[in-house]
């Protein structure tokens, strides 16, 4: 007898005999003799006592098709297996469509969801069909009921679902040192450690590449300057040994002399020893800028997945004072301003200035000429952005300015955003360890659903209600998938887990990785802080002091039950502000099908990233910084202020060093500058005019138009999404 049903999604549900009646019922009606009910029942009852205790619906719909084949209504069979194959066909129709708009290289939501990958190339093809193929699996098969129920009705996105079921990890702040000094297996080659700043140079893309398909997200390396620096004066050493072999003398009681800095000049009036170090100095500094060039060149042309997409990569740097981690930022500077090809900008790495008092700030710093160089050069390029080392949040009571590894007291940021630095498993430090995955919560919705509470407290606590609702579900669906992730064995992620996560040095290739990975953070992001306000008090915190404070209530909540679920669970729980592409829009398009259009809320293509003020919003960047700065301390894994200037910033890099002042001022975390940019494609003309589209220099209609899309950069918005885009239009200048 049947008690139980195992549905297509997986979830198991009580037999019901009415079902099979009404499928029957439905092939009797398309047919001359019309229904017969005493058939009906006793084909049920038949199929109800002869079954097995727990059944699939395929193989209750086998027993019905034999059943009618072998009553005297065959004809009645033949539309019943006509209609299952109908069903089937309807459920595979939407996958069908998908497929069809991939092979035809439509210009969608779906084929734009990442606008650093080309989904129009073979390869990235092929990247889409897995990715949407694979989604459909995780919800039947790897979520629980509850998680499926959030992310159907638009309560929670799952980020980078598609990875769920490769049990691959998010990102990770690489400890290049390790690599360096002793080498590591990629693949079928092997690399031995370094000797000269090439070779680093190229390890170092090696190492980010390799990583990039052993993980779903970023690749960072997390102090640069101090990783490569020991190079710069090996290969001082080696220009030596090459004036040695000239001068048919032994010239090893230079090697080690003490240098200021590593500064280029004209040997003309010089002589001696003092004329063979210069030598080799200007030697060095050239090795050292061709080989940042490299390292930039490669991070723009190698292609780590498919789609011709690069590695998502970010480096950091800036608080190297010693002369050979100067020369590594300097140069890395200077190839960054020349541009890359024929002058274009480089869309990666995502640069990231360390910016701190005593070191890398004020204008009596060791490195505040590198600060006031680093500010030109963003002001042309983008790039670097700027973290805060002295905001309260990311000071570390063990960071010592005499200490040579105190780079590993250092938060590191990776990408647009993503922050690791507390552990409450391990040594606090960004380097080794990254994010394992996140999820984010549409605020908006369950604001929506409030409404039409018309008494304002009853309003906002029935809000934070559904809202501690949500956060449950999330915090157990971020446990699903860590316990999914920790079954993994180490000889999945060969670099990963022997040289780069925090522990992975105990692990045996036939090991989980369960023992090292809570070292790692769980996300719990959220979307539309603004928009959320909107409907809970009419306004949202760029305009109301009132809508701050409740801004500021909810993001500090999560933040209250993140550490909870940290205590409850043994997790390193974190809140993240979320930095929303592909998922810009999804929300938004859910919600207004439920709610319709409401003015200020669903009424636009997207809703605001995380806490950000609107883009829309006409504000000043001191009003901007004042709102969105308290949330940066709650937002523990991961953040960005970011300010829309106006002009061509080129010639003004003061511009660039004023934003960094607001970010000291107010306790900011993480800021980049957002400025327009224009590139003739065919003859390298620049400029920062608004709407260019023919190039005044060669009459060239090939413009590339350099935009930031939620932290990184892409040369053309042909790839970005309709939400996006929307978005794009709507920004404005902060002045």
């Amino acid at each position: 007898m049947i008690h139980t049903v195992v549905k297509r999604d997986g979830r198991v549900v009580g037999y019901n005999e009415e079902k099979i009646k009404a499928a029957i019922r439905k092939a009797m009606l398309t047919t001359d003799l019309g229904e017969d009910e005493s058939l009906l029942q006793r084909i049920a009852d038949y199929i109800g006592m002869r079954g097995s205790e727990q059944m699939t619906v395929e193989q209750i719909q086998d027993m019905v098709e034999i059943e009618l084949m072998k009553s005297s209504r065959k004809e009645v069979a033949k539309r019943y297996i006509a209609y299952r194959d109908q069903r089937s066909i309807a459920r595979r129709a939407k996958t069908r469509d998908i497929f069809l708009e991939i092979i035809e290289a439509k210009n969608n939501d779906i084929t734009r969801e990442n606008a650093n990958m080309n989904t129009d190339s073979p390869a990235g093809m092929m990247m889409k069909f897995a990715s949407e193929t694979t989604k459909p699996f995780v919800d039947d098969y790897l979520l629980s009921a509850e998680a499926r129920e959030a992310v159907r009705h638009g309560y929670l996105h799952i980020h980078d679902k598609d990875y769920y079921p490769t049990k691959s990890l998010t990102c990770v702040q690489h400890p290049l040192d390790t690599i360096l000094e002793h080498g590591f297996t990629a693949g079928h080659g092997e690399s031995r450690p370094a000797k000269r700043i090439e070779t680093a140079s190229i390890i170092s893309c090696i190492s980010l590449e390799t990583a990039q398909n052993e993980m779903h997200g970023g690749q960072a390396i997390p102090a640069f300057d101090f990783y490569l620096a020991p190079f710069v004066r090996y290969s001082f050493i080696e220009e030596l040994k090459k004036l040695a072999d000239i001068e048919d003398r032994d010239l090893s009681h230079l090697y080690h002399i003490e240098l200021e800095d590593y500064t280029k000049r004209k040997l003309s009036g010089l002589t001696g020893d003092e004329r063979l170090v210069q030598h080799a100095v200007n030697q060095t500094v050239d090795r050292v800028h061709q080989s940042m060039e490299a390292f930039i060149h490669n991070m723009n042309t190698i292609h780590s997945r498919g789609g011709n997409q690069v590695v998502f990569s970010s480096i950091n740097y800036g608080t190297d004072t010693s002369a050979e981690g100067r020369c590594i930022i300097r140069e890395l500077l200077h190839s960054t301003y020349e541009g890359v090809g024929n002058g274009a900008t480089a869309i990666f790495p995502i640069q990231i200035w360390k910016k701190k008092r005593g070191v890398s700030y004020l204008p009596e710093d060791r490195n505040y000429d590198l600060y006031k160089l680093a500010c030109k050069v963003t002001a042309r390029r983008f790039f670097p952005n700027f973290v805060n080392l002295d905001a309260t949040f990311n000071q570390h009571e063990k960071w010592r300015a005499d200490d040579p590894k105190r780079y590993l007291y250092e938060v590191a940021t990776m990408g647009c955003r993503t922050r690791v630095f507390e552990n409450r498993y391990g040594e606090k430090t960004s380097v080794g360890r990254g994010n394992l995955s996140f999820s984010t919560i549409n605020i908006v919705r369950i604001a929506i659903e409030c409404m039409a509470i018309k008494d304002q407290e009853e309003r906002i606590d029935r809000f934070f209600h559904k809202l501690d609702e949500v956060l449950e579900i999330t915090a157990r669906q971020l446990c699903d998938r860590f316990n999914f992730q920790r079954t993994a064995l180490a000889k999945q992620f060969p670099l990963l887990m022997s040289r780069l996560w925090t522990g992975c040095d105990q692990l045996k290739s036939e090991d989980t990785i369960e023992p090292v990975i809570n070292q790692g953070t769980l996300g719990i992001g959220f979307i539309g802080l603004a928009e959320c306000l909107v409907a809970l008090t009419g306004h949202h915190h760029g305009e109301s002091e009132e809508s701050q404070a409740l801004g500021l209530k909810i993001v500090g909540h999560m933040r209250s039950r993140a550490n909870e679920f940290s205590e409850r669970y043994q997790h390193n729980f974190s809140v993240l502000a979320t930095p929303a592409e592909g998922l810009s829009g999804k929300f938004t398009a859910v919600d207004r099908r439920t709610f319709g259009e409401i003015p200020g809320i669903t009424d636009k293509n997207y809703y605001t990233n995380s806490n950000h003020v609107p883009v829309y919003y006409h504000c000043t960047p001191a009003h901007k910084a004042r709102v969105e700065a308290p949330y940066h301390e709650l937002t523990r894994g991961g953040h960005i202020f970011y300010v829309e200037i106006d002009g061509d910033a080129t010639h003004n890099p003061e511009a660039i060093s004023q934003i960094v002042d607001l970010m000291d001022r107010n306790n900011i975390g993480y800021c980049s500058v957002n400025h327009n940019r224009n590139r003739c494609m065919d003859c390298g003309h620049e400029d920062a005019e608004d709407n260019l589209t023919v190039c005044p220099d060669c009459g060239s209609h090939r413009i590339d138009k350099l935009q930031r899309i939620t932290g990184y950069l892409v040369g053309t918005t042909d790839r970005w999404n309709s939400a996006k885009l929307a978005e794009l239009n709507d920004r404005v200048v902060h002045k």
